[in-house]
């Protein structure tokens, strides 16, 4: 590895922590700016201008391509599932459990690559991946408390539903993506999957939510431009940056950071009691993402 190389590899780590930072931090800002606006309407209000920021980007640095043909089908896969799927039926859930809670639901995503990838792609369920994936369902049990869950309160269980529903939505969208032929850069492609969206959430706010009566406090100001700048604008890009310098299984890892930043910041900004059963729970999730991954490295 020449110096340089090993410049841009550093640079890439340093990255990926803001990264971690950003995301970790981003779920206290959601949650903070439920209490001014609908959920769905937060997600319209933060993607939408980070859609128009990087189609400008785009445009900027040469980089926007219009999407051939062959390329339609992940632009709204990603679009749907994820950014609208997961982001919507999150911030929805959002709403009805504490911070800490949701993002350690919402990042059991990769677990549910496993089965997904064995049943569309046909991928091996070597025995690390479904150790891997009992390890980390255990922990989806753990943090869930069936036994102790009040489940004559609907919210309590939507909100575990919608979670989890979320995080299957993005594990599908990742599944296609993995499967994907692409033609057009990925970087190109994200302000159309943005785009579309956007749009979607935009349609699905006015239908259910209905025209919003929002009190723009300088403090509602300042949350949605995290959410919008940081959260989406920014996080983007640095995935852009570290998914080019980094392999895939350094930036896999390190994205597990993501919840735990999220606990901590939940205890510190929002007064989340951090119990031994959640810190647990994510623990084990964690691991069983790690077993889950470090397979299909090894397997590729």
């Amino acid at each position: 590895m020449t110096l340089e190389e090993q410049k841009r590899r550093r640079r890439a780590m340093l990255l990926l922590a803001l990264l971690v930072l950003a995301w970790g931090l981003n779920w206290v800002i959601a949650k903070m700016t439920l209490e001014y606006v609908t959920p769905i309407w937060v997600t319209a209000l933060r993607l939408l201008p980070a859609c128009a920021l990087f189609f400008v980007l785009c445009l900027a640095t040469g980089r926007l391509r219009i999407p051939v043909k062959a390329d339609l089908p992940v632009v709204f896969s990603i679009g749907l599932l994820h950014m609208v799927g997961f982001s919507v039926l999150v911030s929805v859930g959002l709403q009805f459990l504490p911070a800490g809670k949701s993002i350690v639901l919402a990042y059991t995503s990769p677990l549910w690559v496993v089965p997904a990838a064995w049943f569309f792609l046909r991928e091996p369920l070597t025995t690390r991946r479904l150790l891997g994936l009992l390890i980390g369902l255990s922990g989806v049990v753990l943090i869930m408390q069936p036994g102790q869950m009040d489940w004559s309160d609907s919210n309590i269980v939507i909100g575990h539903v919608l979670m989890l529903t979320g995080a299957l939505c993005w594990a599908i969208s990742i599944v296609y993506g993995r499967e994907h032929k692409w033609v057009t850069p990925p970087f190109s492609l994200l302000p159309w999957q943005m785009l579309v969206g956007g749009v979607v959430q935009l349609v699905l706010a006015f239908v259910l939510e209905g025209i919003p009566e929002i009190d723009w406090t300088l403090e509602l100001w300042l949350l949605i431009g995290f959410n919008c700048l940081i959260g989406n604008g920014l996080a983007y890009w640095l995935m852009n940056l570290v998914s080019r310098d980094l392999p895939a299984g350094i930036v896999s890892m390190g994205l597990l950071g993501v919840p735990v930043i999220g606990l901590v910041c939940a205890s510190v900004f929002l007064g989340e009691t951090l119990g031994l059963p959640l810190v647990l729970a994510a623990g084990l999730i964690i691991v069983g993402i790690v077993l889950g991954t470090m397979s299909g490295r090894r397997k590729t």
